[in-house]
Formats: C-alpha cells, structure tokens, sequence
C-alpha cells in the first residue's frame, strides 16, 4: 500500500531528496528496522525504532537557493538531484510552513528592491540563498541572506517590508559569501534587524542559536533521543563527563543535571561562545568548555592519562576516527554513549571498540528524518 503524498509533492522526482515519500509511515519505519537489524544485531541488542506520529514539516531550517532560469526568471529552491539547476519550490513536506512562507515572500520583495540573484558562473548578482532558523518551542524565527557583497542598499527598508508581512521575525542577518564555493555561509555576519541569534529550549534547557551553529534539525525527535541517551548514560550524579563533537552544548549541559562534572569539546569556534552563553543563561556551572578538534584533544587527555566516567560522542556521518576511538579506551570510560547519524560508520567503529574493550549493550534507532533513508541511532557501549 503506498500513501499519497507523490500527489501532494509536486517536487518529488525532481529534487530526489524524499526518496521514501511514496511510502506510509508504517512501511519507512520497518524497512529502517530491518536495515538496522541487519547492519547492527551482530554487536548486541537492537531496539524498536522511535518514529514520528506526525512526520510533516519537522524541519526547523530551511534553505532555499536563488538564482534565475533561461527566461531570466527569479527562481528559488533546492537545486535538482545531481546538477546546479534549480527547482522552483513553493512548498515542502517537510520544511517548516513558515519559513516556505517566508521565503517566497522574499522572492516576491526582489523586483521592487532591484536586488539581483546571484550567477554561479558570471559572479555577478547579489543574494546567492536565504537561511530560516525556527525556535520550535519559542516560535522565533531567523533570516539569514546570504549575499556575494556586504553592500545591501535600501536593507533597513528591505527589514520592514518582510517584517510587515511576517512580524513574527526576530532576526535578520546578512552573512556574506563572496567566495566562488558550493558552501552556503561565508564566514562574515552583519546583523541588521534583532539580537543576529534566536533561542529555543530543548530538554528544559533554553539554547542560543547563531547563524553557523549546529542545532539538530527535528526538535521533537532530537529530545526523546537526547532522553534516551541520557538515559543509557545512567549517571548518578558524581561522574566526570565528556561530550565530544559537542555543537553548542545540548547534550553535555542535559547531562550536567546528573553530572558531577561536564567537559564539552567542539571546534566552532561561534558553537563554543554560544555554549558559553548558553550555560551562563540557564544557570549551569558544572560544564566547560574547550574549543579543540575533538579528537585531537582526546589524544591529548589520553597522553595525560586522564580518565572520565561517561563519554558521550556525536560525530559527523563519516563517523568517529582510530585515534579517538584509541584515546577513548585509553581514557577507560565504564560507558561510551554514541550517537550516530549513519548506522553504516557506526557499525565501522563499533568493531574499531570491541577490538579495545567495549561491548555495544543496546542501539535504538531513531526516525529523525521520515521520507528520507536517513537513520539517527543511540547505542551504549560499555566495559
């Protein structure tokens, strides 16, 4: 039985990233079980995966790339799978609805304001993307416009005109991006409107969430897996804790409340203050934090010999490294709680553990992106 929500989605074949979305919920949720099942049963027990009672517009940023087709029309979206050509999206399943509002207004604003689209191949133009951020639980909302130039005329009139039409808009920044580079953020932002960040509250705890900082994309799933892995943490409140890979503190400052000592490592440098901010607002002052490749700084504990309790780790899709994984087990964690956004290099460095001590006890696998192949998953390692 298939769903339909090809119907819904005009984009679909196109844009490619939806690869499930002719499929129920029910049935994307068992093909990703059996896929874990598959990958991971060998190393220990695998848990029911966690899905979405409502899998729509879970996204809390969306980007949306400008340019213009061969009628020199303005055109923004997503560029279609495997090529630089843009699809004109006015909607997505599962983007943020206000933010594809947003967005499209913005659009509609171009004309009367002589702002140029951005061509990747002459260098010529002006607005190359525009950013959303959404606070999920406090409903403020950021724009980023990333611009080949700093120079922006009429941008105090540009704010009111979109703030007429959203007020609920906190923020707006200018990022600039004058490189020729498939990047989307430069490294320069100009705020212009608002504080240039917004806040949101995950697991009790309010965070501040700057244009470049990593902040999971599926609020509502990001804390039932953050619960869990505290969770398989079980900490007693006298444990010396390390979160490596750390963004801007979420998991390590939930760990704090039933930790003695939190240590949070992160090369961000923009990540590292707004942890920094983040622990000083909410009143947390068991947590510090470093600004260091993570493992790296591993390597560098491991050197000193000292040890930890509890390590949490949430590397990037291509997963954790030999060195880190080396100093980890040198540090002699009794439990190592990786979070993974690819079950493939999880399973990887699993065996990379289990060849330096460490036994996976359990994983639970987490749909954090329904419609996409894209599996999340919590697994506790021990001694």
């Amino acid at each position: 039985m298939t769903n339909n929500n090809t119907s819904i989605c005009k984009y679909y074949k196109k844009c490619g990233g939806c690869s499930y979305i002719n499929k129920t919920n029910e049935e994307q949720l068992k093909i990703k079980q059996n896929y874990v099942d598959k990958l991971l049963s060998s190393h220990g027990k695998v848990k029911k995966i966690v899905g979405m009672e409502y899998p729509y517009y879970y996204r809390n940023k969306v980007h949306a790339v400008f340019g213009r087709n061969r009628k020199g029309e303005v055109v923004k979206g997503i560029y279609e799978v495997n090529s630089h050509k843009i699809i004109d999206i006015d909607n997505c399943l599962i983007e943020n609805q206000k933010s594809d509002e947003i967005i499209n207004d913005i659009k509609g604003l171009l004309k009367s304001f002589k702002i140029k689209t951005y061509d990747e191949d002459t260098g010529y133009g002006l607005l190359r993307h525009v950013l959303i951020r959404n606070g999920h639980i406090t409903g403020e909302i950021m724009v980023i416009l990333v611009l080949a130039s700093p120079i922006f005329p009429s941008k105090n009139n540009f704010v009111k005109a979109i703030r007429k039409l959203h007020p609920e808009i906190t923020t707006v920044v200018l990022n600039v991006n004058d490189k020729k580079t498939s990047m989307v953020l430069g490294d320069r932002n100009i705020v212009i409107y608002g504080k240039g960040y917004i806040e949101d509250v995950l697991c009790g705890i309010r965070y501040r969430i700057s244009p470049q900082s990593f902040y999971q994309i599926n609020s509502i799933q990001t804390e039932k897996l953050y619960k869990k892995a505290i969770e398989l943490a079980n900490l007693k409140g006298n444990e010396r804790v390390i979160d490596a890979y750390s963004g801007i503190g979420t998991i390590g400052m939930t760990a704090s409340k039933k930790a003695k000592e939190v240590l949070c490592v992160e090369l961000n440098r923009q990540a590292v203050k707004d942890s920094i901010e983040n622990a000083k607002s909410n009143g947390i002052k068991n947590v510090r934090f470093v600004c260091d490749d993570a493992g790296k700084f591993m390597v560098k504990m491991a050197e000193k010999n000292e040890q930890a309790d509890v390590v949490f780790m949430d590397p990037p899709r291509s997963g954790s490294d030999k060195n880190f994984i080396l100093s980890v087990a040198k540090l002699k964690p009794k439990r190592v709680v990786y979070i993974s956004c690819n079950p493939e290099t999880l399973e990887r460095d699993l065996k990379m553990f289990e060849k330096n001590g460490y036994k996976m006890i359990e994983v639970c696998p987490f749909d954090m992106f329904p419609f996409t192949e894209s599996i999340e998953a919590v697994c506790l390692l021990t001694r």
